[in-house]
């Protein structure tokens, strides 16, 4: 397969995959079609946008303009078609959140102490902590942040008696706050992304198997782990 043919099968790869998010219409051109879609924050679309567009004219340059059956007026080079299959890997075959983000996420008790919580962010380094009641209902996530900002609620002027608070006096105290969210292992890296970018108050995505709230963890995102791997 020369440079053409393998530009032209991808593209056309490209485009059908775009067509079928758009249901399939035909009465819409390619690049008004790459215009609607990068508007869609949840697809990687956007950043291949203006590289779409150009590979656009030369694939009409490819079919308009052959003069004859062997020979191509515009043929690509290198660059454009690893680029193109690049751009085709990126859109049809996205990072997902499994294998991306899956390590061993420890749930905790509602009943846990208040007093075990912070030694563990100290001998371990912990940041955020599912919470569980009897039930295996999550009852929401306490965070080093959250930890930090309850304590200097309940601060006064000699000590803090932490003795007999649990963490579920911990999420009491804190209800307005939506601060997590449970999303499934086949959840793009894209996505989420965009979730941090629009919900200012996610502070971890929890992954399960399929989203539900109460399946077994199999990974934790946070904010900066999201942003280094999109933007590195």
């Amino acid at each position: 397969m020369n440079n053409s043919e393998q530009f032209l099968a991808t593209f056309n790869r490209i485009e059908k995959w775009m067509r079928q998010l758009f249901g399939n219409k035909t009465n819409i051109g390619f690049t008004e079609l790459v215009r609607q879609l990068s508007r869609r924050k949840e697809l990687p679309l956007e950043q291949y946008s203006d590289d779409l567009i150009q590979m656009a004219q030369l694939r009409n340059a490819i079919i308009h303009d052959q003069i004859a059956p062997d020979f191509v007026i515009a043929e690509p080079n290198e660059w454009v078609v690893k680029r193109i299959i690049e751009i085709e890997e990126a859109l049809l075959h996205p990072q997902t959140v499994i294998p991306l983000f899956e390590k061993t996420v420890t749930g905790f008790n509602e009943s846990t102490l208040l007093g075990d919580l912070l030694t563990i962010v100290a001998e371990k380094g912990y940041s955020q902590f599912p919470i569980y009641n009897s039930r295996g209902v999550c009852e929401g996530l306490i965070t080093a942040h959250g930890l930090g900002i309850w304590l200097a609620k309940h601060a006064n002027k000699t000590a803090i008696d932490v003795s007999s608070q649990t963490a579920k006096d911990v999420l009491a105290a804190d209800r307005k706050s939506q601060n997590y969210r449970f999303v499934k292992e086949s959840t793009t890296l894209n996505e989420v992304v965009h979730l941090f970018l629009t919900q200012s108050t996610l502070e971890a995505l929890l992954i399960t198997k399929d989203g539900n709230p109460n399946g077994k963890l199999i990974g934790i995102i946070r904010p900066r782990e999201a942003f280094g791997h999109f933007y590195k």
